[in-house]
């Protein structure tokens, strides 16, 4: 497994590293097969450290947790607690799901872009219909099962989650609806 591990304006020794590197492999190993890399990223917020952290697993699963506290090590510590936590869940989720992936989840390439927000009061009329683009990134669209997807969308904590669909092949969504059940659009199962 490749750890990536370093500290924004900050300096961080070999011995938080190592630290770093033997507890998240501790929690991984008990809780994934296969791990494929994992980036931590420690910074200072005012008094406060901030430790963030995201595991990439061969399922597809990506994990993420962010920690602050007081001392360096107990920001990690919180951050590896929240981490145990989605992972234990992903874990029961599988086995209630009876399903066991022989094959890493495949990824496609895809753009992405950060468009600013209308700043403009509701009297005024907009110069043009076009949004500012204000970042474009490149994203990774997961090859998963229905099933798999809304999982995921739930560990991960995110609202809405895009992927192609194993069974169609064609690019489905599924998101959390306001009355707090799940939504799933398939353009290609058009009734």
């Amino acid at each position: 497994m490749c750890y990536q591990i370093s500290g924004k304006q900050i300096d961080i020794g070999s011995s938080l590293q190592t630290y770093v590197q033997n507890e998240l492999n501790a929690i991984i190993q008990k809780y994934a097969d296969r791990p494929t890399d994992a980036n931590v990223i420690f910074s200072k917020s005012g008094a406060e450290f901030v430790c963030e952290a995201t595991v990439h697993l061969s399922t597809g699963l990506t994990a993420s947790a962010k920690g602050h506290a007081h001392e360096i090590h107990a920001a990690f510590d919180s951050t590896a607690e929240k981490m145990e936590k989605q992972l234990r869940r992903y874990k029961r989720r599988l086995k209630d799901h009876h399903q066991e992936r022989s094959e890493p989840v495949e990824h496609f390439g895809a753009s992405s872009y950060i468009l600013a927000a209308d700043q403009e009061s509701d009297d005024s009329e907009p110069e043009s219909l076009q949004p500012m683009i204000v970042a474009e990134m490149e994203t990774r669209i997961q090859s998963l099962s229905v099933g798999e997807a809304v999982m995921q969308m739930e560990i991960a904590g995110v609202p809405v989650l895009v992927f192609r669909n194993e069974g169609s092949s064609g690019l489905n969504v599924v998101y959390r609806r306001e009355d707090g059940n799940i939504g799933w659009i398939d353009p290609e199962n058009t009734a």
